[in-house]
């Protein structure tokens, strides 16, 4: 009888294992809080990222070196958990990059601490957007 107890136990454990059901998941997450995306992506990508409609892009890299044509803020990327420029709906598409993608790295982890839960960050950053051939707007 107990073996028979153990091997059931061990069934409904090898079961949970093959699932999908709550893969991804933050054990005692709530189930009313919205999960975090980022996503790195390369130049062309990040291209239709930033022309989409209502995608908020920004500029995190300090100082000013040049922006991507299309940018809408540029926040150093210490001030943005601080910064009152960020959109209030935390679903907001944003865009974000710096030169190389050390400080837009930092910034996406204030992002994400501030609840925002649909972030595109470039992959290399603008030394890799100008690298694919796309010229940067001059700092100004």
């Amino acid at each position: 009888m107990l073996l028979g107890a153990v091997l059931a136990g061990l069934t409904l454990i090898a079961a949970g294992c093959g699932s999908d059901e709550g893969e991804g998941e933050n054990i005692g997450e709530s189930a009313t809080e919205a999960p975090t995306s980022s996503e790195l992506m390369d130049p062309q990508a990040f291209a239709g990222r930033v022309a989409a409609p209502d995608v908020v892009t920004i500029n995190v890299h300090t100082p000013n070196e040049g922006s991507i044509d299309g940018t809408d803020l540029t926040i150093p990327f210490d001030e943005v958990a601080s910064s009152t420029e960020l959109p209030d709906d935390r679903s907001t598409q944003l865009a974000v990059y710096c030169r190389s993608g050390n400080m837009s790295a930092d910034a996406i982890d204030d992002l994400e601490a501030l609840g925002y839960t649909d972030i595109a960050e470039l992959d290399g950053g603008f030394d890799a957007w100008r690298a694919s051939g796309r010229p940067l707007e001059p700092a100004g």
